[in-house]
């Protein structure tokens, strides 16, 4: 069998801004909320679709706020999208999918634990997760655990993160620290661009692993000099970096394999959600 694990919070980002607007019969914008309700309906009508867990970022903050000041916040994010998180989760839960709500920790790190619970299991053929986020290609592992964006259809195994990054999916937070993550808020380390980054991690594999001494890289990038001087300098930054874009595989996921197997929407939820969603074809749609 195959486990898909979605990133519930960028699904309800790409249907806010892709999808068109609607407003529920009480006057409140509910257009992403329905976009994604319809996007996981037409996902699980595959057949290979058959265990399902999404994430969302509920409270869009975590525990690396606390660890460093400039990582990201909901600061500017639209009242109308913000709003549509519980909405979404209620109405994904009805048509009877898992959904985690991250609190403490972020969707992405509920993913990551989500691929190494269920990808332990004997009857799991493949994990895919189900985002087109470069965080989670540190979880990519052969062709059993891999990322996909299903926007684009484009599917990324071991052989395919390292074509795109330059890196193997166990240095991705060692590049994502070094060359920054703007949307994460992680600045990076100055002068450390992709091309380069990928150059060193390929040879040193780790942060750590990189000497301070250009004189002792046995690999040719170029502007070393300047790149070996700023991380010695930024050493303690890049690593705490590195905390930061270091995925978590522990959050207590309490469903089991079984638990993820998707048998069809609650009826009667499903109804009431629509009702107050204004999207009564839909739950017709699905119940039949």
């Amino acid at each position: 069998m195959h486990v898909h694990l979605v990133d519930g919070t960028y699904e309800l980002f790409r249907a806010y801004f892709g999808a068109p607007p609607a407003t529920s019969p009480d006057g409140v914008e509910v257009g992403a909320t329905r976009g994604v309700m319809r996007s996981m309906w037409s996902m699980l009508k595959d057949d290979i679709v058959t265990h399902v867990g999404c994430a969302f970022d509920t409270t869009v903050e975590s525990f690396r706020n606390e660890m460093f000041d400039g990582y990201k916040t909901g600061e500017g994010l639209e009242p109308e999208l913000f709003n549509q998180f519980e909405l979404v989760e209620r109405g994904l839960r009805a048509l009877g999918l898992t959904v985690w709500s991250m609190i403490e920790f972020e969707a992405d790190d509920g993913l990551a634990s989500g691929a190494v619970k269920y990808g332990d299991d004997d009857r799991v053929e493949r994990v895919v997760i189900c985002s087109p986020d470069k965080d989670l290609t540190q979880m990519v592992q052969g062709e059993r655990v891999v990322c996909f964006d299903r926007r684009q259809r484009v599917l990324l195994d071991a052989d395919g993160v390292e074509r795109k990054f330059g890196v193997k999916p166990e240095s991705i937070p060692d590049y994502l620290a070094l060359v920054g993550d703007t949307a994460d808020g992680v600045p990076g380390i100055p002068r450390w661009g992709a091309k380069s980054t990928a150059i060193v991690l390929a040879r040193y594999g780790h942060i750590e692993a990189i000497p301070d001494d250009v004189e002792a890289w046995d690999v040719k990038v170029r502007g070393a000099k300047a790149l070996a001087e700023n991380l010695a300098a930024q050493r303690d930054d890049a690593m705490l970096f590195r905390r930061l874009t270091m995925l978590r595989t522990d959050v207590p996921l309490q469903e089991s394999l079984d638990d993820l197997r998707w048998r069809g929407a609650d009826a009667e939820a499903l109804r009431e959600v629509c009702t107050e969603l204004g999207f009564e074809r839909f739950a017709d749609e699905v119940l039949g």
